[in-house]
């Protein structure tokens, strides 16, 4: 039986979800629809506004109408994702629409409120089209809350691991060089990493039995070829798309590193398959993205997984506006749900670990070709 809250009659229109739905698209609506009526004719912002007004017809649809519930939650998610689409590329073309918050010396972007509030809704939109309850919204709502923390907290765990690595060294040898002290950060996210990861299985009684290691079989290495091709492909067509259509992105602060001490690339080219590979995909994948097959779906995990694996990428593009970080965002969702599919089709953590690993690597080649 499918997890709802229903009438006894039988009805979904008492659903706490669908009401969820509508009061977010309604303020989703707010931040797109006075813009437009402010004068801001640019054609992504009224595609957006459009969206937004269908968004809400259909959530409300969702919650009053009868027999119409999955047609309703479809175009009331892909109403809700045109708006996340339309506001992210206004965003990238230096779009924001601010306004002052009242009795506030401080103004927020309208878009920028209108595309986070977007993606809540396409969430909400898919939780109604398969019927999940509140109970069951909030379950997984907390469940991601949890692991995005983790997530970050392995992200500073790995950053304060390397710091305390390198103090002692610093006090034998000296200063460090830029190609040294990036060793030792290197050891530090292996070792911060495991450390988060190890202590999140011992805090939720997963022993080392919950990690997916084992010898490859001649179908992981397929998998293992055949996703990497894959994954290239993607970046790829991710790229002429945004070419085609005038979306530009940020450079990962790594890229900007490597402009200025090519010598580093050197480094990160090894450490790419024996450390920022396995070990990123032992917190995202065997941890983080196992962890949610407890509540979502094979496939919700996945989807959910890379939302977080993206989230956590945003200090790596801080630099930049927040179009163009949103449009790379874009590009590590993307690249995620490929390395995300080839864990879930393997349940072998060696599979992504080389995927991710020498995909890495071959870029960092690239890099150095480039500035070295």
């Amino acid at each position: 039986m499918t997890e709802t809250a229903r009438t006894e009659s039988g009805s979904v229109a008492t659903d706490a979800v669908p009401g969820i739905g509508t009061g977010l698209s309604a303020v989703m609506a707010a931040t797109v629809l006075v813009p437009a009526n402010q004068g801001i004719t640019d054609p992504a912002v009224i595609a957006a506004a459009v969206f937004a007004v269908v968004a809400v017809g259909a959530f409300l649809a969702i919650r009053y109408g009868s027999g119409t519930h999955r047609i309703a939650a479809g175009i009331a998610t892909a109403a809700s994702g045109g708006v996340l689409l339309c506001t992210a590329y206004a965003l990238n073309q230096g779009l924001t629409a601010s306004t002052e918050l009242p009795g506030l010396s401080t103004s927020i972007s309208l878009l920028m409120a209108g595309f986070l509030i977007a993606g809540l809704t396409v969430g909400i939109g898919v939780a109604a089209a398969l019927e999940i309850s509140a109970a069951g919204l909030r379950d997984r709502s907390s469940q991601m809350i949890v692991l995005t923390l983790l997530g970050v907290t392995g992200l500073f765990a790995a950053e304060l691991a390397g710091v305390f690595l390198a103090l002692p060294v610093m006090e034998i040898v000296g200063d460090l060089s830029t190609p040294g002290f990036l060793v030792i950060a290197q050891l530090g996210m292996a070792l911060g990493t495991a450390i988060i990861a190890g202590i999140y299985l011992s805090v939720t009684d997963r022993g080392l039995e919950f990690l997916d290691l084992r010898v490859p079989t001649k179908w992981d290495v397929i998998w293992t070829v055949g996703g990497l091709a894959f994954l290239f492909g993607v970046l790829m067509t991710i790229s002429l798309a945004f070419q085609t259509i005038g979306v530009e992105s940020a450079d990962h602060g790594t890229t900007e590193q490597a402009a200025e001490n090519p010598e580093i690339l050197l480094v990160l080219i090894p450490a790419s398959l024996l450390v920022i590979g396995p070990f990123e995909e032992l917190l995202y994948r065997n941890v983080i993205q196992k962890a949610l097959y407890d509540t979502f779906s094979r496939v919700g995990a996945i989807v959910a997984g890379s939302v977080i694996f993206a989230g956590v990428h945003v200090l790596a593009y801080a630099t930049a506006g927040p179009g163009a970080v949103i449009a790379s965002l874009g590009v590590i969702f993307g690249l995620s749900l490929v390395l995300g599919t080839l864990y879930e089709r393997t349940d072998n953590l060696l599979v992504p670990s080389v995927v991710h690993g020498v995909y890495n690597a071959i870029l960092f080649a690239n890099l150095y070709l480039v500035y070295g």
